[in-house]
């Protein structure tokens, strides 16, 4: 019986005379289409498509179960623990399995814009695509810091590997798993690139908040006097449209630090959702799509190689992968000051809650911990109605450990700051999805502008006697009755029929959280 040689190291794979380490843009670009690994699209960018999985996958998730980290992760759906001796054994596998590749790739660069706090890190990548992803994705070095770096996470990621389940230890042939100790991410399985980005950053959200410092699913930008401001919403709710604001300087658009000097953004690039992408409504986003940005499962026509932005038949979570120098209204470095607005971002389709409304300190803890947005129909299969959904901290998925430790340092920063933070509703308005109609995006811009100059400081407020939100009962730019969200709907006591409906199911998700103040349990809304 022969018996595979699994001696290979990462240290043989990285000294290897056929790996290619930090490669230009053009050169990987050239190596992918020789590769076969993808197209040009009319615009120069790199079209790529990831085959059977064109998402994340989040049951396929572990972390190594390990002495040093075991008591501090939280355990559960999202923190599925993986057995040591079977990662070790996974991980020479992989080794080998890519030690027999004729190419490979490495990208060594940063996670952290902020150099006291930034993590040296290194992707190994079977693809040239994938290489070129993380180029643009992570923060990528001078050539002086080229030279000095030495990576302490490293990425090992294998699509064309398929793990074994029942040898293997895994749920399905692909994985992506954490070891903290070895300091290794191994993924395997899937080409969907989104699993590189997604677990350094739940790298961070281990790393950071033991140095004091909220790692943040968030985007965020800094206007021109210095006040920076935050948007936190789970995909579809306008996160991305919302913070391009031409009047304001993009600091990052998906995951942030807050430090004890301000914030920072996480990575050295933007990987936008481009379903039904048009130049007129997200121009920054169509510019920036051009040679060296990576499109992932957009369908292109034959002939011209056109993008159709709004062709789903792929998948419905088209990206564009580019620098976040391909973004004309940025700040560099990515860095700037203490928040002094949040704005937690909703797309509600049950069309009750306020279009925007101030929130308390515990009032936003409970929203943070909540994460809601609702998933729509026709969205996901068997999804026929809309469907409340919650997030913790608008990014469960990559929250390694217990969501209060990321709530309590937000209430703490709110505290300390004098944060103001608001709740906005980007979803339905005058009756529920399919009666009423979608929040009209001129006014959305004008109420987060009214939050940002801080307008809406002195404006007198209602409460809601359900969700307990203080709603303005004026905002510039905005009709007086958009504001007030029973007034929109025909039909009053419909209204509160689904209100309660909705503050059930907000009522039902946070018992889940068994450690928190009676203060914050309160703050969430009351059904009547």
């Amino acid at each position: 019986m022969n018996t595979v040689d699994l001696t290979t190291t990462l240290d043989d794979l990285l000294n290897n005379a056929s790996t290619h380490e930090n490669l230009p843009v053009p050169k990987l670009v050239e190596k992918a289409l020789l590769r076969n690994e993808g197209i040009l699209s009319s615009t120069g960018a790199l079209r790529a498509t990831t085959g059977k999985y064109t998402g994340r996958s989040p049951e396929d998730k572990f972390i190594v179960d390990e002495p040093t980290s075991r008591d501090k992760i939280a355990w559960g759906k999202m923190n599925k623990p993986f057995d040591a001796t079977k990662f070790e054994n996974l991980y020479k596998k992989v080794l080998h399995y890519l030690g027999q590749k004729e190419e490979l790739f490495v990208f060594k660069g940063f996670a952290g814009a902020d150099h006291s706090y930034r993590l040296p890190i290194q992707v190994v990548n079977e693809f040239a695509w994938h290489n070129l992803f993380s180029h643009q994705m992570f923060i990528r070095p001078t050539e002086e810091e080229l030279k000095a770096i030495t990576p302490e996470f490293t990425v090992v990621s294998a699509p064309g590997f398929q793990a074994d389940p029942a040898v293997d230890g895994t749920l399905s042939e692909t994985f992506i798993i954490i070891s903290f100790e070895k300091r290794i991410v191994l993924i395997g399985g899937t080409e969907y690139a989104g699993e590189i980005k997604k677990s350094i950053f739940s790298v961070m959200n281990y790393i950071l908040p033991e140095k004091g410092i909220l790692s943040m699913h968030c985007s965020a930008n800094v206007g021109q006097e210095g006040d920076v401001a935050l948007f936190f919403g789970l995909s579809g709710t306008g996160k991305t449209t919302l913070s391009a604001d031409p009047h304001r300087s993009l600091i990052g658009d998906d995951e942030h630090g807050w430090a004890n000097t301000g914030v920072f953004n996480v990575e050295g690039g933007c990987y936008a959702k481009c379903i039904s992408l048009s130049e007129e409504k997200e121009p920054q986003i169509w510019d920036a799509i051009r040679f060296g940005s990576v499109l992932e499962n957009v369908v292109l026509d034959e002939t011209s190689r056109i993008a159709d932005y709004n062709d789903g038949s792929l998948t419905e979570n088209t990206r564009a992968a580019y620098p976040i120098q391909a973004i004309p209204n940025i700040i560099q470095p990515s860095v700037a000051g203490h928040p002094t607005t949040i704005i937690f971002l909703t797309a509600d389709a049950f069309g009750v809650l306020p279009p925007i409304s101030k929130l308390t300190k515990e009032q936003a803890m409970y929203h943070f911990l909540s994460g809601y947005t609702s998933k729509l129909a026709g969205t996901e299969r068997g999804v026929t109605s809309p469907q409340a959904t919650f997030s913790t901290c608008f990014g469960a998925p990559f929250l390694p450990l217990e969501a209060t430790v990321y709530a309590e340092m937000l209430g703490e920063k709110i505290d300390n700051h004098e944060v103001d933070v608001f709740l906005v509703n980007t979803g339905w308005s005058g009756g529920e999805y399919g009666v009423g109609k979608r929040m009209n995006l001129s006014h959305t811009r004008a109420m987060v502008q009214a939050a940002l100059q801080g307008e809406l400081k002195s404006v007198e407020t209602v409460t809601d006697p359900i969700f307990g939100l203080h709603i303005p009962i004026h905002c510039p730019g905005v009709p007086d009755q958009v504001l007030q969200p029973k007034k929109t709907w025909d039909h009053p006591e419909e209204y509160d029929r689904k209100a309660n409906e909705l503050a059930l199911k907000f009522t039902q998700n946070f018992t889940k959280f068994t450690n928190v103040t009676d203060e914050i349990k309160k703050a969430g809304p009351q059904c009547q």
